[in-house]
């Protein structure tokens, strides 16, 4: 075996590059989520919106259908816990199943609201690209006599399925403004969560 220091060296600085390459490897995610799956979820979800639209039901029946969407494509207890905050944290198991699903008929009213909007109009996928470690999807609100405008989705598959966790319509990023008007309505029932499901029950 050859004694030359230099080669021991050598040898001893490709060894630390093999083993720092492979310490990388297991320590940098690996992104199973591909463009073609995230934009797939929202052709999906674009697909039933736009149906929902054109369907000529009544905004009840519209809101339901809304609803069902959210249920199925929607992350919304990672959604309902961002909005939450620590509060989450604190409350019992019973009062945070309880909050995530008056959150989810709250949002789901909410957006479902916004989408009826678009009534007349279309929604299109334009594409996606990654963003961190999730990936978003861009797409455009094609309304009669009005300008076009964006609508971004946030996709991820960190909860287990592919689901959207975020929506940002003009420039309104919903993760945020959740965020806000969840807190202020724990602040208005002095930060009790029971009253505050049945505030959210009742929007």
């Amino acid at each position: 075996m050859p004694s030359d220091p230099l080669f021991l060296t050598r040898r001893a600085f490709g060894a630390g590059l093999a083993a720092g390459a492979g310490f990388l490897a297991m320590a940098l995610p690996v992104r199973a989520l591909t463009v073609d799956q995230a934009r797939a979820l929202i052709d999906k979800v674009v697909a039933e919106v736009n149906a929902i639209i054109s369907s000529g039901a009544s905004e009840a029946q519209m809101l339901d259908a809304f609803e069902k969407v959210f249920a199925t494509y929607a992350d919304v207890p990672v959604v309902g816990r961002k909005a939450l905050g620590p509060a989450y944290g604190t409350a019992t198991p019973a009062q945070q199943a309880a909050f995530t699903k008056a959150f989810q008929g709250y949002i789901s009213r909410k957006y479902g609201r916004r989408f009826r909007e678009f009534i007349g109009g279309r929604i299109e996928v334009k594409g996606a690209r990654p963003v961190k470690s999730f990936y978003e999807v861009d797409s455009t609100v094609y309304l009669q006599g009005e300008a076009p405008f964006q609508v971004l989705w946030d996709v991820s598959d960190k909860s287990g399925r592919l689901l959207f966790f975020n929506l940002i319509i003009e420039g309104v990023d919903m993760m945020i403004s959740e965020r806000t008007e969840v807190q202020s309505m724990l602040d208005q029932n002095g930060g009790d969560i029971d009253k505050l499901i049945a505030a959210l029950n009742a929007a």
